[in-house]
């Protein structure tokens, strides 16, 4: 039985991952998304379902030994309905069962300000999906899986001694 060879942008994501760290982000976007032009954002296409997409960056974020991801969405999601924005309840439901309550909603311009703002100094990649419904974006920013922020603050400490 032949294996199902991998899509470009599993490719690309995979030969990313290991180079990507602390303050890096992955960002699966919707169709209207923009493509930004700060020399620090990558931006691919991936011509799949959405909920695909995003189930398969989770899982390899989340076999990597180095970085996990701080989930964020646009908070506009949490006030859209099927009524508004046919299919969304589906894709609410999937962030949901991915992320559960690890998903924080920020308003999405702010969201836009910090990739902005990261964006200067580390790289953001950018899986740009053919979803055409708003407000569907997650935001994973990245943090050292091995090392905390509370063991960073006792470091801190004791070099304050």
């Amino acid at each position: 039985m032949k294996e199902n060879p991998k899509s470009d942008w599993e490719e690309r994501l995979e030969a990313e991952l290991p180079l990507l760290g602390h303050r890096n982000w992955i960002v699966v976007t919707d169709m209207a998304y923009p493509l930004q032009s700060a020399p620090g954002i990558e931006t691919i296409y991936a011509d799949e379902d959405f909920d695909k997409i995003l189930t398969k960056v989770k899982a390899s974020i989340d076999a990597l030994p180095h970085v996990f991801a701080h989930v964020y969405h646009d908070r506009e999601m949490n006030f859209l309905t099927d009524s508004l924005a046919p299919g969304i309840e589906k894709v609410k439901e999937n962030i949901r069962r991915l992320y559960g309550e690890e998903a924080k909603s920020m308003v999405h311009e702010d969201i836009i300000t910090r990739l902005d703002k990261a964006s200067k100094l580390y790289k953001i990649l950018i899986v740009k999906t053919p979803l055409t419904i708003p407000y569907t974006s997650v935001f994973l920013e990245l943090d050292c899986k091995y090392w905390s922020a509370e063991r960073q603050q006792q470091l801190d400490d004791l070099m304050h001694k």
